[in-house]
């Protein structure tokens, strides 16, 4: 009894979704979608438009909302009903009755689910068509336009045209003048070039001529202190023969100064005898 009363309830809070799935408005094959006017069309036709496909958006997912709820609905009360048939003494029989009227409301739902996927898709191609026949009205009317633009282009590329022949042209009267201004650069270049390489060999030369003038004037100092040395090695060796004559001469002296004495003394001796 609890199931069959919130059976009850559930079947009473769906009931007006079923009225409006039953009295569901038909598409209006009028309705056209919102798009850019050719001409200056008044606001109020194209608010009316994008009213009108709103309205008919709002639709459809209304329709599509009341078919979500007879699903949901359907499923439950097919287990209400699986539930109640344990109570009772034909089971089999029960379920399979109940069985069967879940299917039967489930193959009317799909009818009408299949009915507004062809509603919602011959919209869609309708709308598809609106705007290709409005972008084909917009393309012919700019058909002018385009031509004028394409003439402009076109009148714009042989002025171009003109302008690089005669830079052309031009360049082809300059290119002697070119030619000698190259040649006369090329000649500066190799002028500087020359100049460049005869200043890094003088420069090459000058650093060989100062190592060799350091070179000799190394060698002008090792032969000065060699001949110094020599010199100083002479001055000592007379110095020292001097001195050897020296000794020798007072050696000589004294000897002569002792053979007098030695006379003297003889002397002195045979007078006193």
């Amino acid at each position: 009894m609890a199931a069959t009363a919130s059976l009850l309830c559930a079947l009473a809070a769906f009931a007006p979704d079923h009225a409006l799935a039953q009295s569901a408005k038909p598409i209006n094959p009028g309705t056209s979608v919102s798009a850019r006017a050719l001409d200056d069309a008044a606001p109020s036709g194209a608010s009316a438009a994008t009213s009108a496909d709103d309205a008919l958006k709002a639709e459809f997912a209304q329709r599509q909302k009341v078919l979500d709820r007879r699903t949901e609905e359907n499923n439950y009360r097919f287990g209400v009903k699986q539930h109640d048939c344990y109570s009772k003494f034909f089971v089999n029989h029960c379920l399979d009755n109940a069985r069967n009227e879940m299917r039967e409301a489930r193959q009317q739902i799909r009818q009408d689910q299949l009915a507004l996927d062809d509603q919602q898709r011959a919209e869609r191609a309708k709308q598809r068509d609106q705007q290709t026949a409005i972008k084909q009205a917009q393309y012919e009317a700019e058909a002018p336009q385009r031509a004028a633009n394409e003439k402009a282009s076109q009148q714009a590329f042989e002025d171009k045209q003109r302008q690089n022949a005669l830079a052309a042209a031009q360049r082809n009267a300059e290119a002697p003048q070119r030619a000698a201004n190259q040649a006369a650069y090329d000649r500066k270049q190799a002028d500087y070039q020359k100049k460049l390489d005869e200043a890094r060999a003088r420069g090459v030369q000058d650093a060989q001529e100062r190592e060799e003038k350091a070179q000799r004037y190394e060698q002008k100092q090792q032969d000065a202190a060699q001949h110094r040395a020599e010199v100083e090695a002479r001055q000592k060796e007379a110095a020292r023969k001097q001195q050897e004559k020296a000794q020798q001469a007072q050696q000589a002296q004294q000897a002569q100064q002792e053979q007098q004495r030695q006379e003297q003394l003889k002397q002195q001796q045979q007078q006193g005898k």
